[in-house]
């Protein structure tokens, strides 16, 4: 059975499993508990939202069964046991509108396959065709696609690898289903209806639908497809049918899809817009915290280099008793080691330190041992996130 699972579902469901995991313990821990109260409440959106997709089925869909359509319940036990499923999930026929689609779903142990009404109908030409649907659902739940995702959440948004995973879910599921269908045309077959929609899809000739998959080699094909869930259908058709080989991607695709966050099915595009949306974030918080720090250093180095200059007016003020009249009348420079200007208030001998971010002032005060200590205070426009240690925001002088 394991030909039935493409090669990369297991390594990269691996991959993403073991960061997925870091990450949830990495929340857990990091915010003490926040994310076990977060997976609560998201555990109870789960439970109402499945128990509302489950309760819509059963009350409006159709349940397969011996009595009731039991063409299409031959075809589903048929397929149950070819891909060696002992419990048989439920199978539902529902109203889907003309949609060409089906889902499988799992909610509390129980599992279901959906086939909606579109599926049905365009394939009641080519009934096998039924079975290539049913094997594709199938293979989501054998695999666990309807629950597993669970751990792997968090990191499911990585560019490149979300998408190269989601792409071979399907590529596994596609090979479930080839396995319930009678030939690789067959497959090809019931997947062309999705191409051409539910009557034309007759008339088309798989080996050259199979051929267009040479056009996913160009760059924004394979950058689309490097971004999506899904591969191209023609890659889809072309591997069902036995081709060896599927076209190559355009390398330089990678790179542009490598800073595109995997969002699912609404693809590139809007992964490019959560990209820019999230840089936009990042900018906004970070921006401000870069130039806080690149100010903070600078005030960092004016309160250093005016260290000298507050020891000699407290020593001159301890041994004399008296302020100096000036910063020339101490003995003083009136610019700092780091290009700062310094200032000095005689009535209080207030000392303020000029730089181009804004202004520091100094106020000194008698400590318990009888010295002189300093008060640090920023002028507006200074914040408290852009001064140093110590420093405190306000305005004015004071006096000792």
């Amino acid at each position: 059975m394991k030909e039935w699972v493409c090669s990369r579902e297991r390594t990269l469901g691996a991959v993403l499993l073991v960061l997925g995991v870091l990450v949830w313990l990495g929340l857990i821990v990091g915010t003490f508990g926040v994310m076990l109260i977060v997976l609560l409440f998201g555990f109870v959106a789960y439970v109402f939202a499945q128990s509302a997709l489950v309760a819509h089925v059963r009350g409006n869909g159709v349940q397969l069964g011996a009595e009731q359509f039991p063409d299409l319940h031959g075809q589903f036990v048929s397929c149950c046991e070819k891909l060696g499923l002992d419990k048989q999930p439920e199978a539902y026929v529902l109203q889907g509108g003309g949609m060409l689609n089906a889902f499988a779903a799992q909610f509390l142990g129980h599992r279901f396959v959906v086939l909606l009404s579109g599926v049905v109908d365009a394939m009641q030409a080519h009934p096998d065709g039924v079975r290539f649907y049913v094997g594709h659902e199938l293979g989501h739940l054998r695999r666990g696609h309807a629950v597993g995702g669970l751990l792997r959440m968090p990191v499911l948004w990585l560019p490149l690898i979300g998408g190269a995973y989601a792409r071979a879910k399907e590529t596994s599921c596609d090979l479930h289903g080839l396995a319930c269908s009678s030939s690789g045309e067959s497959a090809a077959r019931a997947l062309a209806a999705l191409a051409s929609g539910p009557q034309r899809w007759q008339q088309m000739d798989m080996k050259v639908f199979a051929r267009q998959s040479r056009h996913g080699a160009g760059f924004w094909m394979s950058f689309h497809e490097l971004a999506s869930g899904y591969p191209w259908l023609t890659k889809r058709v072309a591997r069902v049918m036995g081709a060896n080989r599927l076209p190559g991607r355009n390398p330089l695709a990678y790179v542009l899809a490598a800073f595109v966050p995997y969002a699912g099915r609404l693809g590139g595009g809007f992964g490019l817009l959560l990209m820019v949306y999230l840089i936009g974030v990042l900018a906004a918080v970070a921006i401000p915290q870069y130039q806080a720090y690149t100010i903070k250093a600078k005030l960092v180095q004016a309160v250093q280099a005016s260290n000298g200059a507050r020891e000699a007016l407290a020593q001159q003020y301890l041994q004399s008793g008296q302020i100096p009249e000036s910063l020339a009348a101490a003995g003083l420079p009136e610019m700092a080691a780091d290009g700062s200007r310094l200032s000095l208030d005689a009535e209080g001998m207030v000392l303020t330190v000029q730089t181009p971010r804004g202004a520091l002032v100094f106020t000194p005060h008698r400590d318990e041992k009888g010295g002189l200590g300093w008060e640090c205070a920023g002028r507006t426009p200074l914040t408290a996130q852009q001064l140093p240690a110590g420093c405190m925001v306000a305005e004015g002088t004071g006096k000792f």
